[in-house]
């Protein structure tokens, strides 16, 4: 089902919560800056439409509170690239060819994404380039932000992505995570490049860590 947004509020309610995983309305409104009347309206409606759900968190004293988090069919209306026809794809090819070429097709299209990758980056310094793979990623789809970890020169960053954007593929094809993983290597040779975060540990995000030499 198709569900429109039209009320910015909302989306900026659907977007912190995709962010943040969990938020309480207090912590909600305080972050998109709307009176606790708006929000509990707006966390009403979108609880009615099925796209948040939330679980009562106990407290020493007073009321317990809700806690909101999205719901399966909240996180489908963040961009997903590929969704059921690549995995239906994908499978029709592991029974032809079998697993393995699966695999080592996946590989080669990640080498594919880095080849364009590099002809943005070509020409930059290492925040540059760190700075044009977020936008990137932000353009697939991602949720992508990026920190710098320094207080004075940029050596180390964080690269976050809060939303998956092949989460149908990964799903029955996890090892395209790895793949991912080595393309944002192969990006920055200079550089340790690890993953921090793996939104299918059960995290709200995927995150990777880029430290200079």
């Amino acid at each position: 089902m198709n569900i429109s947004l039209h009320q910015s509020s909302k989306e900026s309610i659907l977007q912190y919560l995709l962010k943040n995983n969990k938020a309480t309305a207090q912590e909600i409104a305080k972050a998109i800056d709307i009176s606790p009347q708006a929000i509990r309206r707006h966390l009403k409606d979108l609880e009615s439409q099925n796209l948040i759900d939330y679980e009562i968190m106990p407290l020493k004293s007073g009321r317990p509170q809700h806690s909101y988090y999205l719901s399966q069919q909240g996180r489908d209306l963040f961009p997903q690239n590929y969704g059921d026809f690549a995995v239906s794809f994908l499978d029709t090819m592991a029974e032809t060819v079998g697993e393995k070429k699966v695999t080592e097709i996946l590989a080669k299209q990640w080498q594919k994404k880095a080849s364009l990758y590099r002809q943005y980056m070509k020409g930059k310094n290492l925040e540059q380039r760190i700075q044009q793979l977020a936008e990137m990623r932000r353009r697939e789809g991602y949720m992508a932000e990026l920190y710098c970890l320094n207080d004075t020169d940029c050596e180390k960053f964080f690269l976050s992505e809060h939303n998956c954007a092949i989460s149908d593929v990964a799903q029955s094809y996890p090892q395209v995570c790895g793949h991912e993983l080595e393309m944002f290597a192969s990006l920055f040779p200079d550089c340790k490049v690890e993953r921090t975060n793996w939104i299918y540990d059960g995290e709200h995000r995927c995150g990777y860590l880029i430290t200079n030499g």
